[in-house]
């Protein structure tokens, strides 16, 4: 049995197989990102929880992605690079963040 989960975890990582990721949460609230700076892998998910009464954004600063979370909505983002991206919201550029993807 072990070694069939090994098997099974080396075609994940390979790319042989869908690997399901974990979900990454941040809270917005009073204009700024909870916690501001995640590490994350490939196939995580990131899911940004808006609890101001006004929409904003996570747009990256290289233009990578652009997720819109409407007040008190949630918006999502599924991580498919390596790297770091730094983000900020379209409307609030006060309101920093950053994804380090591994």
């Amino acid at each position: 049995m072990r070694h069939a989960l090994l098997l099974a975890a080396a075609a994940c990582i390979a790319g042989n197989e869908a690997c399901a990721g974990e979900v990454i949460k941040i809270k917005i609230d009073q204009l700024a990102y909870a916690p501001a700076s995640v590490t994350a892998h490939v196939g995580d998910t990131v899911e940004w929880k808006n609890a101001d009464f006004i929409a904003h954004t996570a747009t990256s600063i290289e233009g990578r992605f652009d997720v819109m979370i409407p007040a008190g909505g949630t918006g999502r983002l599924e991580l498919k690079k390596v790297g770091s991206f730094p983000y900020t919201c379209r409307f609030h550029p006060n309101m920093k963040g950053e994804l380090q993807v591994m």
